[in-house]
């Protein structure tokens, strides 16, 4: 074993479920293997400054104090690449930093471009073990806070189902995920979303447009009061026809990432656009009795953005417990030499770890896998394709992954 005797612990990038939970379960590890242990504050900026601020001990008490169901991070993060720092004495600042307050080495949780960051740091001889955390759920293992987010975008979609039903509406609820469509695809199955769209799968918005006309009229002629509605979730990802993601070229931050912003009205002006071709509207809704020329001649269309709601609040026990054991796993990983990993999964009395130049590369859904749910009727905005199963007998233990 290492003669580690005191250990960082930063978080970065976005906030979402579970990041307390790392904390805490590394807290609690490494109190029980006699080491200290202490946040560094804001991510890779308090890294960078270290020399010029006092990292907070987290002793047994303070540990008690920080609520593992509580999203976001007691840390606090910030989006900061260091290779990118107008510094050429940046890594001497950051070694000279963690030399001056005597810590041994880091666990650090975050996503894809903070992993991208921990292979930087080890290949400048600082010692790390990297917990993924992204809600995005793009990264090789299963990530602290996808479960938590996919909770809240089938909790929030849900309720909105009731606002569509009372207004006769349809709903397009965009939700982040950048260019994996893993939150929106499985937060709308679990919201019963009539149509998933993800980046994955190049939308024909024609085809969308007749699964929801077919949808919403046959709700609408079985319902007593003549209601109706249309659940969307889209990933921000989604693309236009012509292949183009929608961002804001105004907005990038330190590892170049443009904003995603704007799918939703784009799909809600492509059904808008065919709806108000389509006379068949128009008879249907006079036949109902709900038809007023001039003013409720289609149903109505709306987008919402889930944005930041769905990093916040509260961690699913999901969340909780798997960030407990990647945070506890981490600190037993760097203590006994093992350094420059992910976390990927404690098991029995298995650690397993990939590196990290492994684990954060970018993980997308399998296309397989919706043809599952485009035979229980879910629309993809493509022609459905045959669902074909393979029957597979399983052998050997079973691991959780998702």
């Amino acid at each position: 074993m290492n003669n580690i005797k005191k250990l960082g612990i930063i978080t970065s990038g976005g906030d979402c479920g579970g990041l307390n939970a790392v904390i805490n379960g590394a807290a609690r590890m490494a109190h029980h293997l006699g080491i200290e242990i202490c946040l560094i504050p804001n991510g890779y900026a308090g890294l960078y400054n270290l020399s010029n601020l006092v990292p907070v001990i987290i002793d047994k008490a303070r540990a008690d104090r920080i609520n593992s169901d509580v999203a976001g991070s007691e840390a606090g993060h910030s989006r900061v690449k260091i290779a990118k720092i107008k510094d050429d004495q940046k890594y001497d600042k950051i070694r000279a930093g963690l030399k001056m307050h005597g810590i041994d080495g880091l666990i650090i949780a975050g996503g894809d471009d903070t992993g991208s960051v921990v292979v930087d740091l080890i290949g400048q001889g600082i010692d790390c073990v990297h917990v993924p955390k992204t809600m995005d759920l793009d990264l090789q293992p299963y990530s602290v806070g996808g479960d938590s987010t996919i909770n809240r975008i089938s909790k929030f979609t849900s309720d909105l189902r009731t606002t569509g039903l009372t207004h006769n509406r349809a709903l397009i609820i965009e939700v982040f995920g950048r260019y994996a469509g893993h939150t929106a695809f499985r937060g709308g199955i679990g919201a019963d979303a009539d149509a998933i769209l993800i980046p994955e799968v190049n939308v024909d918005y024609e085809i969308l447009y007749q699964h929801f006309k077919k949808t919403y009229i046959d709700r609408l002629l079985a319902s007593d009061v003549k209601g109706s509605t249309y659940i969307i979730v889209a990933a921000e990802g989604v693309k236009d026809k012509e292949g183009r993601y929608f961002t804001d070229l105004s907005v990038q931050d330190s590892f170049g990432h443009q904003k995603l912003t704007g799918v939703g009205q784009y799909i809600r002006n492509q059904l808008e656009y065919y709806m108000k071709q389509d006379s068949d509207w128009g008879e249907v809704l006079k036949k109902e009795g709900i038809y007023v020329k001039g003013i409720y001649e289609y149903p109505e269309i709306r987008e919402i953005t889930l944005g930041h709601l769905v990093r916040s609040g509260e961690t699913t026990s999901y969340d909780v417990a798997f960030g407990k054991q990647a945070g506890g796993a981490a600190v037993l990983l760097i203590k006994n030499g093992i350094k420059g990993v992910t976390v990927v999964d404690v098991e029995h009395d298995h650690i397993t770890y990939l590196p990290t130049s492994e684990a954060i590369k970018q993980r997308f859904i399998d296309i397989n896998e919706i043809e599952f749910y485009e035979a229980l009727g879910v629309c993809f905005g493509r022609k459905p394709a045959e669902f074909v199963p393979q029957f597979v007998e399983h052998e050997g233990p079973i691991h959780r992954y998702m």
